[in-house]
């Protein structure tokens, strides 16, 4: 009956370790933010970069399995290129050893002030307090993460010592020990750490349970090394399952990966076999503690980097030559257009990249309405059918862009991300659909100037009033998109004023229309589609006051936006009226 209750426990500690390990790193994550996007953006520099830049993001998110699949993506994306990718792969493998080193601390033995501190006995109950008091009671984003971290830690350590602490008993049980001397046969060493880590996906995770089951006393140092050699084998299968569906490049990624476990792990697997065989390793007999693993995890992992770093090279090309191109189908994947790709599914595993690389495709969105808005103003002094062709295709386009964003961004809103992210996400989805609005319009103005090219033009006057409101409009669209582009909130406050000048000119500019038209200087006809090109230009200016006073209201910590316009309008009425009036004397319209 104990053996089954101490069964439990372990079980039970088992919970608690892998939980507080994945709300350690979604904290931490959390905590980095969009620096996590900057660093990782970096990783293109160089091979060495690479590495480094892999090994700090892995021990800050305690996830080499999440950076191996961000480098999936990256690759999938055209973002870095298989050369490239291998130095992060190696900086992966290194950084995931810190997680058993703090989980080493839970084995700590010895007296004195010094070692009773490093104990997590010690510690773990003032981290949990702080991190509770954070996570539950703190308003700021900053403060909840790092209280969603302290928590995480904390409970990791309890699950470990549960863990620790049931598995002692357990070793006075004659199956269980027999169980454990299994591990003293290489191989079966070998697939028991790559099935275990193969089914929990982590190799940190795998690491852990080894340390826990190291405080039986019944596991050698020696067994220990091809264990550690099979996590590492095993913690490929994340990788391997997140290319299904992806690019050639994608997948030969998962296979360098793959390639750089097995080689690193068959080499020195075979290395200490012949030491133990030739001269005998009289260390490898004594009994394992996490201390050990952690040294094993750790040496392992930079000797197999040392190992094969100069040979990246090679992996890159054994696995061209895995997964070959084939003809026609050759070097496309890495024109594959941008920046659509980037709305990968492998980066919502770090939901500060995947709301970064929302916004980068929503730049390019934003660029190609203003491109449009633009096309169809030279069409209407100038028509040409091939441009207006390309205009309704990039419109089209626009229109899936908007989709593909639309759906992506709920997706990230499903994951755990902060405050301010889910205003990002939010103020994004707004913006996007001005953006949308703006491209339809630049299509009706296209379909007017197609109209007038057929059967009627306007009178000289008219188009010198549209000229200047032409002029106005340029100019707001520059300013929404600098705004938009850059978050410039400069840029964005002298939207407003603008929009109000465009509302006038509109206003003026058809009372002047009405005026011929009652004159006689134009046909109705010629009158109606006047009339409508003016309210698609002045709907152009509303989509871009919308979008700035989204960047606004959510700088001001909301998203009332008509609500913020106001308000700010009263609170800076001096210069909102300064604003006006230069706008208004520089885009006046020719006396009539």
């Amino acid at each position: 009956m104990d053996f089954f209750w101490n069964a439990l426990s372990l079980i039970g500690g088992l919970a608690l370790f892998l939980f507080g390990m994945s709300f350690m790193g979604q904290g931490l994550e959390q905590r980095a933010g969009g620096r996590l996007s900057g660093w990782l953006s970096k990783m293109t520099a160089s091979r060495f970069r690479g590495l480094l830049l892999g090994t700090a993001v892995t021990a800050l998110i305690q996830s080499s399995s999440a950076v191996t699949v961000m480098a999936v993506g990256f690759v999938n994306s055209g973002l870095l290129t298989l050369s490239q990718v291998t130095g992060v792969i190696f900086g992966a493998n290194i950084g995931t050893t810190v997680t058993a080193w703090l989980v080493s601390l839970t084995q700590i033995e010895g007296g004195g002030l010094f070692f009773e501190l490093l104990k997590p006995t010690s510690f773990t109950p003032i981290l949990a307090l702080i991190g509770i008091i954070c996570y539950m009671f703190c308003k700021k984003d900053s403060l909840k993460s790092t209280g969603g971290i302290l928590l995480g830690f904390a409970v990791l350590m309890y699950g470990m010592s549960a863990m620790s602490d049931a598995a002692r008993p357990l070793a006075e049980h004659e199956g269980f020990r027999s169980v454990l001397l299994w591990f003293d046969n290489p191989l079966f060493g070998l697939l028991a750490g790559a099935l275990l880590t193969a089914i929990i996906q982590s190799s940190s995770a795998s690491v852990g349970i080894l340390q826990a089951l190291s405080a039986t006393g019944q596991i050698s140092v020696g067994a220990t090394i091809p264990i550690i050699m099979g996590q590492n084998i095993g913690t490929c299968v994340t990788a391997l399952l997140s290319c299904v569906g992806a690019g050639k490049n994608a997948k030969r990624t998962a296979l360098i990966h793959l390639y750089f476990n097995l080689i690193g792990s068959g080499v020195l697997l075979v290395v200490y076999l012949l030491l133990q065989w030739l001269i005998g390793l009289p260390w490898s007999a004594r009994g394992a503690n996490a201390a050990s693993i952690a040294l094993t995890h750790t040496v392992f992992n930079l000797l197999c980097t040392l190992l094969l770093y100069p040979a990246a090279p090679l992996l890159v090309r054994l696995a061209e030559r895995t997964i070959p191109d084939r003809g026609e189908e050759k070097n496309t994947e890495s024109e594959q257009a941008l920046p659509a790709a980037l709305l990968d599914a492998r980066f919502l595993a770090l939901p500060a990249l995947a709301i970064e690389h929302s916004r980068t495709v929503a730049d390019e969105m934003a660029v190609l309405a203003v491109e449009n808005i633009r096309v169809s103003f030279s069409l209407l002094s100038n028509y040409d059918g091939a441009a207006f062709e390309r205009l309704v295709s990039r419109e089209d386009r626009i229109d899936r862009m908007q989709d593909e964003i639309e759906n992506y961004l709920v997706t990230v809103s499903g994951q755990p991300i902060s405050e301010a992210e889910s205003m990002t996400v939010t103020a994004l989805l707004h913006q996007i659909g001005d953006w949308e609005r703006i491209a339809d319009h630049a299509v009706n103005i296209g379909e007017t100037a197609r109209t007038l090219s057929e059967a009627a033009t306007f009178s000289d006057r008219a188009w010198q009033d549209l000229t200047v409101l032409r002029a106005a409009l340029d100019e707001i669209l520059a300013l929404s998109l600098l705004a938009f582009r850059e978050d410039r909130i400069d840029a964005a406050e002298a939207v407003e004023p603008l929009e109000e000048v465009i509302d006038d000119l509109r206003a003026e500019i058809r009372d002047r229309s009405v005026a011929r038209l009652c004159r006689s200087e134009c046909s109705v006809e010629v009158g109606f589609l006047f009339t409508d090109l003016l309210t698609d230009l002045e709907r152009i200016a509303d989509h871009c006051s919308n979008i700035a006073g989204v960047l606004l209201s959510a700088s001001s910590g909301g998203l009332r936006v008509h609500d913020y316009l106001e308000r700010s309008r009263g609170c800076n009425e001096a210069r909102f009226e300064e604003q006006y009036r230069a706008y208004a004397a520089r885009f006046a319209l020719p006396r009539s």
